[in-house]
């Protein structure tokens, strides 16, 4: 039987294409820090392998023999929030089933039925100490999805551990390692009185926070290269850079195109196809319209204000150079959820290109569900896309429904923008692609449209450059800019077909007459059509 690329759940090696657990982080440093006793946080977004880590790693301890390693997940106690009677004796339980299998014999429920009559603020730290006092070798634990238990139970759990740090080894955990999408000093936890507990001071003896990476292009390659091996299904080499652009290596999405474009596509399950980097536009455009899991979980953080205080300067093409209007609590919590990401001497910027491509999409999904605008509208005889046409026809609907329909956006500083997109979308639908760039600090989105011309792989394809601008100070300098940036990002592009700069007036000082028009500029001898909204 074929394994085959997993998205659902810890990896099985004999069931699934998989790139070492171990190797995914520096385990050297983690076998230090559990020697010299720490307890520490490793923390990851989700679906990015931080199980299929942890219980690796278990399974390397307890082979080596010098520890009782023992993994829990802890997120069943999330349905009982802060009734903390419940949440307490929901991880005793789970800790007791856990270490069961480990240990082999009956002592960790023996334990636990001796601590039920232990009040919730201590019967926690009751069986972690019988336990560590009871078996023969130093425990080390992980707890994973720590960060879903909420409010006075969360705090009641890190307090505990806390209370029985300083009798480790003998008489508690050598090493306990807390695993969830954020680090523990990032919590704010509402207790029940409406106070508010930073995770920090609940768990003050943390002594590192290691956070768990994404893929590197050579682990990409090696994943896909597994298949190939098993098979004998090549994949083009240009396939490799494309997975690349499209996921930089976040691991749900790498597994995602990998399962789609070999299995999903049903054409593909013949061996002897060979995988082609059309194949895999097609894929990752499945997977986007498809909404899984991983999508539709992201899709539903976007409706959160603090996450919206972060992504909408990023889509309304803010003219702020740098990060530093946005709460910095904020963009920690986008990160730690892996939608976007910090680098140095850089703004920030959405994670990857899918996901680039998920926001607006899905921001505008009603919008474009209303609008009754149809592909064929726009078409020429040799199947092209008329963008002129389109674009005339935009501009109408822009200035009948923009105030209206930009007010039922919870993005509504990107309105505009988000408008364009929705009614583009609409168009190219099932037969075409847009590429999207846009970033804190970039004052512009780029769009490039791509048109297949013919069905199948392989054949021709329009490309259509489109720039976005608001209008900020005088019209002249903002076209003179526009119009280098359009022929920055054509040349870019490589072989483009036309390219537009859409100017959008949001100041209200001109007439819908005066703000619509449209008119080509030649520069560096390229005809780049500008268009007022």
């Amino acid at each position: 039987m074929e394994r085959t690329f997993n998205t659902a759940g810890p990896q099985i090696p004999a069931d699934n294409y998989t790139i070492d657990p171990l190797s995914r982080f520096d385990l050297e440093e983690i076998l230090m820090l559990i020697r010299q006793k720490r307890y520490f946080v490793l923390h990851a977004p989700r679906q990015t392998g931080k199980t299929s880590c942890l219980l690796a790693l278990r399974d390397y301890l307890n082979e080596k023999g010098d520890y009782i390693a023992v993994y829990a997940n802890v997120e069943g106690g999330q349905a009982s929030r802060n009734d903390m009677q419940s949440v307490i004796k929901s991880t005793v339980d789970t800790l007791a089933n856990e270490f069961t299998d480990i240990v082999n014999n009956g002592v960790p429920y023996e334990l636990r039925d001796r601590v039920q009559n232990v009040g919730k603020d201590a019967m926690l730290t009751s069986y972690l100490r019988s336990l560590s006092k009871e078996l023969p070798k130093p425990v080390v634990l992980f707890l994973d999805e720590i960060d879903a238990l909420v409010g006075d139970s969360l705090v009641s759990v890190l307090r505990q551990i806390r209370a029985g740090y300083a009798n480790r080894p003998a008489a508690f955990p050598q090493s306990i390692i807390l695993c969830g999408v954020r680090d523990v000093r990032d919590y704010r936890i509402v207790l029940s009185n409406q106070d508010i507990v930073t995770g920090g001071s609940a768990f003050n003896i943390k002594a590192k926070s290691l956070r768990l990476g994404d893929f590197t292009q050579e682990e990409i390659h090696e994943l896909y290269m597994q298949h190939t091996r098993e098979t004998g299904q090549v994949f083009d080499a240009d396939c490799f850079p494309m997975i690349w652009n499209a996921t930089e290596g976040q691991p749900w999405l790498v597994n995602a195109i990998g399962q789609e474009v070999t299995y999903e596509m049903r054409e593909n399950r013949d061996r002897t196809v060979r995988i082609t980097s059309e194949m895999i536009d097609a894929a990752i455009e499945h997977i986007i319209y498809r909404r899984d899991t991983h999508i539709d979980q992201l899709i539903d953080k976007l409706k959160e204000e603090r996450v919206r205080r972060v992504i909408q300067p990023m889509l309304a093409n803010s003219d702020e150079a740098d990060d530093s209007l946005i709460p910095v609590d904020d963009i920690q919590y986008v990160e730690d959820m892996g939608l976007i990401k910090r680098e140095r001497g850089a703004n920030l910027r959405i994670s990857n290109n899918i996901y680039r491509e998920i926001i607006p999409r899905e921001l505008t999904w009603s919008t474009q569900v209303m609008m009754t605008q149809k592909p064929q509208w726009y078409m020429n005889p040799d199947n092209s896309l008329n963008m002129e046409k389109l674009l005339v026809d935009f501009q109408q609907f822009f200035r009948q429904n923009a105030d209206s329909w930009i007010g039922k956006f919870d993005y509504a500083e990107a309105g505009p923008q988000l408008l364009l997109q929705a009614y583009l979308q609409r168009v190219v639908n099932g037969g075409g692609y847009i590429d999207r760039e846009y970033g804190l600090g970039r004052r512009r989105t780029d769009l490039l449209v791509r048109k297949p011309l013919t069905d199948g792989y392989g054949g021709p394809v329009q490309r259509i450059v489109l720039e976005l601008k608001i209008k900020r100070g005088a019209l002249d300098k903002v076209i003179a800019e526009g119009l280098e940036q359009t022929a920055d990002y054509m040349d870019l592009c490589g072989s483009v077909d036309e390219g537009h700069l859409i100017i959008f007036d949001r100041s209200g000082e001109k007439s819908w007459d005066e703000r619509i028009w449209h008119k080509p500029y030649d520069h560096d001898g390229r005809t780049i059509i500008v268009w007022g909204m």
